[in-house]
């Protein structure tokens, strides 16, 4: 395990620093602008440079270019598909990045105990409570937190843009509603080299780090920067099982019915038919496989101190306090 963490002193420049901002998700953009400059200022940092996403380019062209242009420091303020892309740019560089979350149930923001507080995120950041992170690596892309493929990428589908805006990640549950009576796929996985297994599952998850949408712990023993990718192999097929598996999931004591949990560097999913696939809870194109692999210490993630806890969500609550100030001393500005 890596972690840094560094104390402003008298004199002190604080890191150059880039705003990705997904334009769509922030009410008032000119405010917000202001709100970040202000807190950064306060903070003793150089302003920092800001960068639009478009619908062709979600945040990874702007996050490479930020770092080009001698960023240390890289804001994602969106949604998953926002953190993602910025992740993908980060991942084997030097650069941290720090999570705006403007989103509804943004995933990495969830792991880290951030809902969608401005404050507490910008508090993070300057507390420069550093460390490093795995990352996996899907096709030409990064997850941080999980990819998956069946139920959980079908959930995500049947959610409206619009019923998340106005109910957060309850919305969620409302899309999974629609899929729990369809029919399994029959799927293939391979865990490194070792031989196939082949199983009856509603969904396969392939996690990072293990807590869901609304702070539900799916994997228990899952860590980020532990090297190895869990993966969860979930096969209710009735009602009852859903409903036993999520109490079980709430409660978080033993184990979860209809859940098989997995262990490896690269896993390999193999379904009879296409599938919707997700990574980090950002749907991407629908497709009979999904091949991951962990790429190990590979991001530096701004992370609430103590930096170096395994619940990144740990001191979420206190800098999220201690954020508060700094966004007033930057409204008053």
């Amino acid at each position: 395990m890596e972690s840094g963490q560094h104390k402003p002193t008298a004199g002190d420049t604080g890191p150059r620093s880039a705003v990705v901002v997904n334009p769509v998700k922030v009410a008032d953009l000119d405010e917000f602008r202001r709100i970040v400059d202000g807190a950064l200022t306060a903070a003793g940092w150089p302003a920092p440079t800001w960068h639009e996403t478009t619908v062709e380019d979600p945040g990874r062209g702007q996050t490479q270019q930020a770092v080009q242009a001698g960023a240390e420091v890289v804001f994602a303020c969106g949604g998953d598909g926002t953190v993602m892309a910025c992740v993908t740019a980060l991942a084997g560089t030097d650069v941290a990045l720090a999570v705006l979350p403007q989103g509804t149930g943004n995933l990495l923001a969830a792991n880290l105990g951030l809902s969608n507080d401005l404050a507490v995120g910008l508090e993070v950041a300057v507390e420069r409570g550093r460390r490093r992170l795995d990352v996996g690596v899907v096709d030409d892309q990064c997850f941080a937190v999980m990819a998956g493929m069946g139920f959980d990428a079908q959930m995500l589908d049947s959610t409206s843009e619009t019923t998340k805006a106005r109910i957060g990640w309850p919305a969620y549950v409302m899309g999974a509603a629609k899929h729990l009576r369809d029919r399994p796929m029959r799927v293939s996985i391979r865990i490194d080299d070792r031989p196939p297994l082949r199983r009856r599952a509603r969904s396969v998850l392939v996690a990072n780090v293990g807590r869901l949408q609304g702070g539900v712990r799916l994997l228990t023993d899952a860590e980020p920067d532990d090297g190895w990718l869990d993966v969860a192999v979930l096969t209710p097929r009735t009602l009852g099982h859903w409903l036993a598996m999520g109490w079980a999931l709430v409660r978080r004591r033993g184990s979860v019915p209809r859940m098989e949990v997995l262990r490896g560097r690269k896993v390999e999913i193999t379904s009879n038919r296409v599938q919707p696939r997700q990574l980090d809870g950002d749907l991407i194109e629908p497709g009979r496989s999904l091949k991951a692999e962990i790429k190990p210490e590979s991001l530096w993630l701004c992370v609430p101190r103590p930096a170096q806890h395994p619940d990144l969500s740990v001191d979420a609550e206190a800098a999220a306090e201690r954020g508060e100030r700094l966004v007033e001393e930057a409204r008053r500005e």
